[in-house]
Protein backbone atom coordinates (compact mmCIF):
# COMPACT_ATOMS: atom_id res chain seq x y z
CA UNK A 1 0.00 0.00 0.00
CA UNK A 2 1.51 3.32 -1.07
CA UNK A 3 2.25 6.11 1.38
CA UNK A 4 0.03 8.39 -0.73
CA UNK A 5 -2.95 6.05 -0.22
CA UNK A 6 -2.28 5.98 3.51
CA UNK A 7 -2.18 9.79 3.63
CA UNK A 8 -5.63 9.93 2.05
CA UNK A 9 -7.03 7.87 4.94
CA UNK A 10 -5.22 9.56 7.84
CA UNK A 11 -8.59 10.91 9.05
CA UNK A 12 -9.83 7.33 9.46
CA UNK A 13 -7.29 6.42 12.12
CA UNK A 14 -8.82 5.11 15.35
CA UNK A 15 -6.70 3.50 18.10
CA UNK A 16 -7.16 -0.23 18.29
CA UNK A 17 -9.41 -0.19 15.23
CA UNK A 18 -7.64 1.21 12.17
CA UNK A 19 -4.30 2.65 11.20
CA UNK A 20 -4.09 4.83 8.09
CA UNK A 21 -2.50 1.93 6.22
CA UNK A 22 -5.23 -0.49 7.29
CA UNK A 23 -7.95 1.98 6.34
CA UNK A 24 -6.39 2.41 2.90
CA UNK A 25 -6.38 -1.36 2.38
CA UNK A 26 -10.06 -1.58 3.36
CA UNK A 27 -11.02 1.25 1.01
CA UNK A 28 -9.08 -0.43 -1.79
CA UNK A 29 -10.98 -3.63 -1.04
CA UNK A 30 -14.32 -1.94 -1.60
CA UNK A 31 -13.08 -0.24 -4.76
CA UNK A 32 -11.88 -3.60 -6.09
CA UNK A 33 -15.40 -5.01 -5.79
CA UNK A 34 -17.12 -2.01 -7.40
CA UNK A 35 -18.03 -2.74 -11.00
CA UNK A 36 -17.08 -0.39 -13.88
CA UNK A 37 -20.72 0.74 -14.08
CA UNK A 38 -20.63 1.85 -10.42
CA UNK A 39 -22.57 -1.00 -8.82
CA UNK A 40 -21.15 -2.34 -5.55
CA UNK A 41 -22.06 -6.00 -4.95
CA UNK A 42 -21.71 -7.64 -1.56
CA UNK A 43 -18.63 -9.29 -3.07
CA UNK A 44 -17.70 -10.17 -6.64
CA UNK A 45 -20.00 -12.77 -8.15
CA UNK A 46 -22.71 -12.13 -5.56
CA UNK A 47 -25.80 -9.95 -5.67
CA UNK A 48 -26.24 -6.40 -4.42
CA UNK A 49 -29.18 -4.63 -2.85
CA UNK A 50 -29.88 -0.88 -2.97
CA UNK A 51 -29.45 -0.29 0.79
CA UNK A 52 -26.05 -1.95 1.11
CA UNK A 53 -24.93 -0.43 -2.18
CA UNK A 54 -25.59 3.02 -0.72
CA UNK A 55 -23.86 2.09 2.55
CA UNK A 56 -20.70 1.16 0.66
CA UNK A 57 -20.92 4.34 -1.45
CA UNK A 58 -21.16 6.42 1.73
CA UNK A 59 -18.04 4.72 3.05
CA UNK A 60 -16.21 5.67 -0.14
CA UNK A 61 -17.23 9.28 0.34
CA UNK A 62 -16.07 9.16 3.97
CA UNK A 63 -12.72 7.93 2.65
CA UNK A 64 -12.48 10.76 0.11
CA UNK A 65 -13.22 8.56 -2.92
CA UNK A 66 -15.84 10.96 -4.23
CA UNK A 67 -15.61 10.01 -7.91
CA UNK A 68 -16.25 6.35 -7.13
CA UNK A 69 -19.17 7.27 -4.87
CA UNK A 70 -20.67 9.52 -7.55
CA UNK A 71 -20.42 6.63 -10.02
CA UNK A 72 -22.30 4.44 -7.54
CA UNK A 73 -25.13 6.98 -7.37
CA UNK A 74 -25.25 7.27 -11.16
CA UNK A 75 -25.73 3.51 -11.31
CA UNK A 76 -28.51 3.79 -8.73
CA UNK A 77 -30.28 6.51 -10.70
CA UNK A 78 -30.05 4.45 -13.86
CA UNK A 79 -31.70 1.44 -12.24
CA UNK A 80 -34.67 3.27 -10.70
CA UNK A 81 -38.06 1.95 -11.76
CA UNK A 82 -40.75 4.24 -13.15
CA UNK A 83 -42.63 4.15 -9.82
CA UNK A 84 -39.58 5.47 -7.95
CA UNK A 85 -38.55 2.11 -6.52
CA UNK A 86 -35.64 -0.27 -6.91
CA UNK A 87 -35.80 -4.04 -6.87
CA UNK A 88 -34.75 -5.81 -3.70
CA UNK A 89 -31.66 -7.29 -5.36
CA UNK A 90 -29.60 -7.28 -8.55
CA UNK A 91 -27.20 -9.94 -9.76
CA UNK A 92 -23.53 -9.27 -10.40
CA UNK A 93 -23.07 -10.29 -14.07
CA UNK A 94 -19.53 -11.43 -13.31
CA UNK A 95 -16.05 -10.45 -14.50
CA UNK A 96 -17.06 -10.32 -18.16
CA UNK A 97 -19.60 -7.59 -17.44
CA UNK A 98 -22.99 -7.33 -19.07
CA UNK A 99 -26.30 -5.68 -18.21
CA UNK A 100 -27.59 -5.54 -14.67
CA UNK A 101 -30.14 -8.28 -14.07
CA UNK A 102 -32.73 -7.93 -11.29
CA UNK A 103 -32.88 -10.79 -8.82
CA UNK A 104 -35.66 -10.45 -6.25
CA UNK A 105 -38.29 -8.22 -7.89
CA UNK A 106 -40.02 -7.27 -4.65
CA UNK A 107 -39.54 -3.55 -3.87
CA UNK A 108 -38.70 -2.90 -0.24
CA UNK A 109 -39.52 0.55 1.12
CA UNK A 110 -36.48 0.72 3.40
CA UNK A 111 -34.14 -0.09 0.53
CA UNK A 112 -35.72 2.62 -1.60
CA UNK A 113 -35.74 5.32 1.07
CA UNK A 114 -32.06 4.96 1.91
CA UNK A 115 -31.03 6.64 -1.35
CA UNK A 116 -31.88 9.97 0.31
CA UNK A 117 -29.34 9.34 3.09
CA UNK A 118 -26.57 8.60 0.62
CA UNK A 119 -27.40 11.54 -1.65
CA UNK A 120 -27.39 13.99 1.26
CA UNK A 121 -24.13 12.54 2.56
CA UNK A 122 -22.46 12.87 -0.85
CA UNK A 123 -23.62 16.45 -1.18
CA UNK A 124 -22.30 17.36 2.26
CA UNK A 125 -19.00 15.65 1.44
CA UNK A 126 -18.54 17.36 -1.93
CA UNK A 127 -20.72 20.50 -2.06
CA UNK A 128 -21.63 19.44 -5.60
CA UNK A 129 -24.79 21.38 -6.47
CA UNK A 130 -25.03 19.75 -9.88
CA UNK A 131 -25.09 16.32 -8.26
CA UNK A 132 -27.88 17.37 -5.91
CA UNK A 133 -29.90 18.85 -8.78
CA UNK A 134 -29.51 15.69 -10.81
CA UNK A 135 -30.46 13.37 -7.94
CA UNK A 136 -33.42 15.40 -6.67
CA UNK A 137 -35.92 13.77 -9.06
CA UNK A 138 -34.54 10.37 -8.01
CA UNK A 139 -34.98 11.11 -4.31
CA UNK A 140 -38.40 12.68 -4.82
CA UNK A 141 -39.72 9.68 -6.73
CA UNK A 142 -38.27 7.26 -4.18
CA UNK A 143 -39.88 9.06 -1.24
CA UNK A 144 -43.24 9.17 -2.99
CA UNK A 145 -43.03 5.41 -3.59
CA UNK A 146 -42.24 4.83 0.08
CA UNK A 147 -44.96 7.06 1.47
CA UNK A 148 -47.60 5.40 -0.69
CA UNK A 149 -47.22 2.46 1.73
CA UNK A 150 -47.57 4.49 4.92
CA UNK A 151 -50.36 3.17 7.11
CA UNK A 152 -52.92 5.25 9.07
CA UNK A 153 -50.92 4.68 12.26
CA UNK A 154 -47.81 6.26 10.78
CA UNK A 155 -45.82 3.06 10.24
CA UNK A 156 -44.75 2.18 6.69
CA UNK A 157 -45.45 -1.18 5.08
CA UNK A 158 -42.27 -2.99 4.24
CA UNK A 159 -42.65 -3.75 0.55
CA UNK A 160 -44.60 -4.16 -2.64
CA UNK A 161 -44.43 -7.66 -3.97
CA UNK A 162 -43.29 -8.35 -7.51
CA UNK A 163 -46.87 -8.24 -8.78
CA UNK A 164 -47.49 -4.85 -7.14
CA UNK A 165 -49.36 -6.13 -4.08
CA UNK A 166 -48.67 -3.83 -1.11
CA UNK A 167 -47.59 -5.44 2.17
CA UNK A 168 -48.83 -3.30 5.04
CA UNK A 169 -46.95 -5.10 7.82
CA UNK A 170 -44.26 -2.81 9.21
CA UNK A 171 -40.77 -3.57 10.50
CA UNK A 172 -39.36 -1.46 13.32
CA UNK A 173 -35.79 -1.53 12.03
CA UNK A 174 -36.83 -0.61 8.52
CA UNK A 175 -39.14 2.16 9.69
CA UNK A 176 -36.44 3.59 11.95
CA UNK A 177 -34.08 3.70 8.97
CA UNK A 178 -36.83 5.28 6.86
CA UNK A 179 -37.38 7.97 9.48
CA UNK A 180 -33.72 8.89 9.12
CA UNK A 181 -34.06 8.81 5.33
CA UNK A 182 -37.13 11.06 5.38
CA UNK A 183 -35.22 13.60 7.43
CA UNK A 184 -32.38 13.54 4.91
CA UNK A 185 -34.89 13.92 2.08
CA UNK A 186 -36.39 16.93 3.86
CA UNK A 187 -32.91 18.41 4.23
CA UNK A 188 -32.40 18.03 0.48
CA UNK A 189 -35.76 19.69 -0.14
CA UNK A 190 -34.82 22.58 2.14
CA UNK A 191 -31.49 23.01 0.39
CA UNK A 192 -33.33 23.23 -2.91
CA UNK A 193 -36.00 25.53 -1.44
CA UNK A 194 -38.73 23.10 -2.45
CA UNK A 195 -40.84 22.57 0.71
CA UNK A 196 -42.50 19.18 1.12
CA UNK A 197 -45.12 19.60 3.87
CA UNK A 198 -46.59 16.16 3.23
CA UNK A 199 -43.20 14.61 3.92
CA UNK A 200 -42.94 16.57 7.16
CA UNK A 201 -46.27 15.20 8.32
CA UNK A 202 -45.33 11.69 7.25
CA UNK A 203 -42.01 11.83 9.11
CA UNK A 204 -43.68 13.10 12.27
CA UNK A 205 -46.32 10.39 12.18
CA UNK A 206 -43.65 7.75 11.64
CA UNK A 207 -41.57 9.00 14.56
CA UNK A 208 -44.63 8.97 16.80
CA UNK A 209 -45.39 5.37 15.85
CA UNK A 210 -41.82 4.26 16.51
CA UNK A 211 -41.59 6.00 19.87
CA UNK A 212 -45.04 5.34 21.27
CA UNK A 213 -46.65 2.41 19.50
CA UNK A 214 -44.55 -0.77 19.35
CA UNK A 215 -47.73 -2.75 18.72
CA UNK A 216 -47.88 -1.29 15.21
CA UNK A 217 -44.80 -3.28 14.16
CA UNK A 218 -44.11 -6.96 13.65
CA UNK A 219 -42.40 -8.48 16.68
CA UNK A 220 -38.75 -8.93 15.72
CA UNK A 221 -37.38 -8.22 19.18
CA UNK A 222 -35.02 -11.20 18.93
CA UNK A 223 -32.98 -9.17 16.45
CA UNK A 224 -30.48 -6.66 17.75
CA UNK A 225 -31.33 -4.20 14.99
CA UNK A 226 -34.81 -3.74 16.48
CA UNK A 227 -33.06 -2.86 19.75
CA UNK A 228 -30.70 -0.11 18.60
CA UNK A 229 -32.13 1.13 15.29
CA UNK A 230 -34.78 3.46 16.78
CA UNK A 231 -31.85 5.25 18.46
CA UNK A 232 -29.56 5.15 15.41
CA UNK A 233 -32.34 6.47 13.17
CA UNK A 234 -33.06 9.37 15.52
CA UNK A 235 -36.65 8.46 16.34
CA UNK A 236 -35.91 7.67 19.99
CA UNK A 237 -33.72 10.18 21.83
CA UNK A 238 -32.70 11.41 25.28
CA UNK A 239 -33.55 9.42 28.38
CA UNK A 240 -35.76 7.05 26.41
CA UNK A 241 -32.83 6.18 24.14
CA UNK A 242 -30.47 5.70 27.07
CA UNK A 243 -32.91 3.38 28.79
CA UNK A 244 -33.48 1.42 25.59
CA UNK A 245 -29.80 0.76 25.00
CA UNK A 246 -29.23 -0.16 28.62
CA UNK A 247 -32.18 -2.57 28.64
CA UNK A 248 -30.82 -4.64 25.77
CA UNK A 249 -27.12 -4.42 26.49
CA UNK A 250 -26.58 -7.70 28.34
CA UNK A 251 -28.84 -9.59 25.94
CA UNK A 252 -27.07 -8.56 22.76
CA UNK A 253 -23.51 -7.47 23.55
CA UNK A 254 -20.90 -10.20 23.92
CA UNK A 255 -17.90 -8.64 25.69
CA UNK A 256 -14.75 -8.78 23.61
CA UNK A 257 -16.52 -10.19 20.54
CA UNK A 258 -19.22 -7.76 19.38
CA UNK A 259 -22.99 -7.76 19.00
CA UNK A 260 -25.28 -10.71 18.42
CA UNK A 261 -27.41 -10.56 15.31
CA UNK A 262 -30.32 -12.57 16.71
CA UNK A 263 -31.14 -14.26 20.00
CA UNK A 264 -30.36 -16.88 21.16
CA UNK A 265 -27.86 -17.68 18.40
CA UNK A 266 -24.17 -17.54 19.46
CA UNK A 267 -23.28 -15.40 16.45
CA UNK A 268 -21.80 -11.91 16.50
CA UNK A 269 -21.83 -9.84 13.32
CA UNK A 270 -19.72 -6.94 12.14
CA UNK A 271 -22.50 -4.87 10.61
CA UNK A 272 -24.66 -4.88 13.72
CA UNK A 273 -21.64 -4.13 15.91
CA UNK A 274 -20.64 -1.11 13.82
CA UNK A 275 -24.20 0.19 13.75
CA UNK A 276 -24.47 -0.13 17.52
CA UNK A 277 -21.21 1.82 17.78
CA UNK A 278 -22.79 4.55 15.64
CA UNK A 279 -25.89 4.58 17.86
CA UNK A 280 -23.69 4.91 20.95
CA UNK A 281 -21.80 7.76 19.31
CA UNK A 282 -25.11 9.48 18.53
CA UNK A 283 -25.87 9.28 22.26
CA UNK A 284 -22.53 10.82 23.15
CA UNK A 285 -21.07 7.53 24.40
CA UNK A 286 -17.92 7.54 22.27
CA UNK A 287 -15.91 5.48 24.76
CA UNK A 288 -18.36 2.58 24.62
CA UNK A 289 -18.59 2.96 20.84
CA UNK A 290 -14.82 2.65 20.59
CA UNK A 291 -14.85 -0.48 22.76
CA UNK A 292 -17.40 -2.12 20.47
CA UNK A 293 -15.32 -1.34 17.37
CA UNK A 294 -12.17 -2.62 19.05
CA UNK A 295 -13.96 -5.83 20.01
CA UNK A 296 -14.63 -6.86 16.39
CA UNK A 297 -11.08 -6.67 15.10
CA UNK A 298 -11.07 -10.47 15.09
CA UNK A 299 -13.36 -10.16 12.03
CA UNK A 300 -10.73 -8.32 9.98
CA UNK A 301 -9.15 -10.42 7.24
CA UNK A 302 -5.70 -10.08 5.69
CA UNK A 303 -7.17 -8.33 2.63
CA UNK A 304 -8.58 -5.53 4.80
CA UNK A 305 -12.18 -6.65 4.45
CA UNK A 306 -14.31 -7.99 7.31
CA UNK A 307 -16.01 -11.33 7.78
CA UNK A 308 -19.77 -10.99 8.15
CA UNK A 309 -19.83 -12.78 11.50
CA UNK A 310 -18.35 -15.27 13.95
CA UNK A 311 -19.97 -18.25 15.70
CA UNK A 312 -18.50 -18.18 19.21
CA UNK A 313 -19.80 -21.55 20.42
CA UNK A 314 -19.60 -24.99 18.85
CA UNK A 315 -17.74 -24.65 15.54
CA UNK A 316 -16.13 -21.35 16.59
CA UNK A 317 -15.82 -20.29 12.99
CA UNK A 318 -16.29 -17.28 10.75
CA UNK A 319 -19.73 -17.65 9.22
CA UNK A 320 -20.90 -17.25 6.56
CA UNK A 321 -17.66 -17.52 4.61
CA UNK A 322 -17.98 -14.09 3.04
CA UNK A 323 -16.39 -10.67 3.42
CA UNK A 324 -18.90 -8.06 2.33
CA UNK A 325 -18.49 -4.50 1.14
CA UNK A 326 -21.28 -3.36 3.43
CA UNK A 327 -19.60 -4.78 6.54
CA UNK A 328 -16.41 -2.93 5.65
CA UNK A 329 -18.50 0.13 4.81
CA UNK A 330 -20.26 0.15 8.15
CA UNK A 331 -16.89 -0.01 9.91
CA UNK A 332 -15.51 2.91 7.92
CA UNK A 333 -18.62 5.01 8.59
CA UNK A 334 -18.47 4.33 12.32
CA UNK A 335 -14.79 5.28 12.38
CA UNK A 336 -15.50 8.42 10.34
CA UNK A 337 -18.20 9.48 12.81
CA UNK A 338 -15.99 8.94 15.84
CA UNK A 339 -13.18 10.76 14.05
CA UNK A 340 -15.32 13.82 13.33
CA UNK A 341 -15.73 13.59 9.55
CA UNK A 342 -18.06 16.52 8.87
CA UNK A 343 -20.42 14.93 6.34
CA UNK A 344 -20.75 11.69 8.28
CA UNK A 345 -21.32 13.38 11.63
CA UNK A 346 -23.90 15.70 10.10
CA UNK A 347 -25.87 12.82 8.60
CA UNK A 348 -25.88 10.55 11.64
CA UNK A 349 -26.02 13.05 14.49
CA UNK A 350 -29.21 14.49 13.04
CA UNK A 351 -28.60 17.85 14.67
CA UNK A 352 -29.31 19.77 11.46
CA UNK A 353 -31.90 17.41 10.02
CA UNK A 354 -35.61 18.35 10.04
CA UNK A 355 -37.62 16.25 12.47
CA UNK A 356 -41.03 16.38 10.81
CA UNK A 357 -44.31 17.38 12.39
CA UNK A 358 -45.43 14.93 15.05
CA UNK A 359 -49.19 14.59 15.64
CA UNK A 360 -50.68 16.03 18.83
CA UNK A 361 -52.43 12.77 19.68
CA UNK A 362 -52.32 9.14 18.76
CA UNK A 363 -54.85 9.55 15.97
Amino acid sequence: MSSAAARRTEHLVLPGVLTAEQAAVTVAGILAVQRPDGAIPWFRGHHLDPWDHVEAAMALDAAGEHAAAALAYRWLAGQQNEDGSWYASYQDPGPDGGPTVPGDRDRETNFCAYAAVGVWHHYLATGDDGFLDGMWPVVHAAVEFVLALQQPGGQIGWKREADGTPVGDALLTGCSSMYHALRCALAIAEEREEPQPDWELAAGALRHAIGAHPERFLDKSRYSMDWYYPVLGGAVTGAQATARLQEGWDRFVVPGLGVRCVLPNPWVTGGESCELALALWVMGESDRALEILQSIQHLRADDGMYWTGYVFEGSRAMWPEERTTWTAGSLLLAVAALGGDEATTAVFSGERLPRGLEPDCCG
